[in-house]
């Protein structure tokens, strides 16, 4: 029997829409299961269940289990454990551990530029460069104090990524660090004594610390603002003059605060306040800060500026111009872009000042250039 054309024809078109059918239809994604046949994947963040990134809730859990790494290898540390007595010690060939999520604070990974054309008359000061160390290009400083022996305490900050580290200064290497939960945003670092107190960011609590030259004990913790205040809100700098703690929140104010009181109370005990002003008026935006010789050394954030303010007035003395130090950053594939001059230290006893920022591969030691120049300062941000 001979085949029917249209038949033929009929059957040849059907097929083709079936096909075009089985194209077009989504497929889900399979993966072998424990017995060898295959499940679909999750298609939404809401059906990963525990596949999908966790974070502690709890305020004490600042401990990473300890996990097997090649060198050379990324790692990642999850937050597990009790405040009190945990501590991370960092291998010397272990990279640093959180890959930088630059959405993570205002402005990050902004290009940094020279002070701005000057409207005021706030002298600005020069320094000159006489030594260099590496500094951990994965650490988004945001707290540097020298504590003898050319080591330091560094505070880090960016959620999921902030520490408390004890560094060595000739291989910028942490000795020993510990990692604060992905809830909280690290911020500012002081040594009273033997206590080492840490702000965090906009999470209103602060930690208080020892170090037994061995492992970072967490003995306490304090909440801010203090009852019937409204600010701050937000903490940024802090410093120690030897009677007080002194704390920045990003304004133009400043805050003397008891430490004693503070960590024996839990709550920031305020015991005064300065607004900080140039030839301009209120100088906002205060970050990192030291406290050298009788005056408050202050970042200024988004600026290559260090304010060197009289705390008894709040008035700005003059300003230090680090922006010629961006030309000595090597900027490396696989690396974060240096970011914010942040990270003042001074050695007291070596008379040394200490400098570096978010992200940067070097840490500076400078001294100021006695000319002051009076260039004009608009610096509003």
């Amino acid at each position: 029997m001979r085949p029917n054309p249209l038949a033929r024809l009929l059957a040849l078109l059907a097929a083709v829409v079936v096909a075009a059918g089985c194209a077009g239809a989504p497929r889900a994604a399979s993966q072998p299961t424990a017995a060898g046949s295959t499940a679909a994947l999750p298609t939404s963040a809401a059906a990963q269940g525990d596949a999908a990134p966790r974070q502690s809730s709890t305020p004490g859990a600042l401990r990473a289990s300890p996990t097997a790494v090649a060198p050379g290898a990324p790692v990642t540390a999850e937050p597990a454990a009790s405040l009190e007595g945990d501590v991370v010690v960092v291998q010397p060939s272990a990279p640093p551990t959180v890959p930088h999520p630059s959405a993570a604070y205002p402005a990050a990974q902004a290009p940094i530029l020279a002070p701005p054309a000057p409207a005021g008359t706030t002298p600005v000061l020069t320094a000159r460069v006489v030594g260099t160390y590496p500094h951990d290009p994965w650490a988004y400083t945001q707290g540097l104090v020298y504590i003898g022996d050319d080591t330091f305490y560094e505070g880090t900050g960016l959620y999921g990524a902030s520490s408390l580290r004890r560094v060595g200064l000739a291989d910028g290497v942490p000795r020993v660090s510990l990692p604060l939960p992905g809830t909280y945003f690290g911020e500012g670092v002081a040594v009273v004594g033997e206590q080492i107190f840490q702000l965090t960011w906009r999470e209103g609590v602060g930690f208080v610390y020892t170090d037994d030259g061995a492992q970072f004990t967490g003995v306490g913790q304090f909440s801010y603002p203090p009852p019937g205040a409204s600010l701050p809100v937000e903490g940024w700098g802090l410093a120690y003059d030897g009677t007080r703690l002194i704390m920045s929140d990003g304004s133009a104010t400043l805050y003397f605060v008891d430490p004693e009181a503070t960590a024996r109370s839990g709550v920031l005990a305020i015991t005064g306040q300065v607004e900080v002003r140039d030839s301009s008026g209120p100088r906002t935006m205060l970050n990192e800060l030291e406290y050298i010789d009788g005056l408050v050394y202050a970042n200024v954030y988004q600026t290559e500026l260090i304010a060197r303010i009289d705390p008894a007035t709040g008035q700005v003395q003059d300003y230090i111009d680090l922006s010629p130090l961006r030309a000595l950053l090597p900027v490396e594939p696989g690396l974060p872009l240096p970011e914010v001059l942040n990270g003042i230290a001074y050695d007291a006893a070596g008379g040394r000042l200490f400098v570096t920022g978010k992200h940067w591969p070097r840490l500076f030691e400078i001294d100021l250039e006695l000319v002051r120049l009076f260039m004009p300062l608009a610096l509003a941000v």
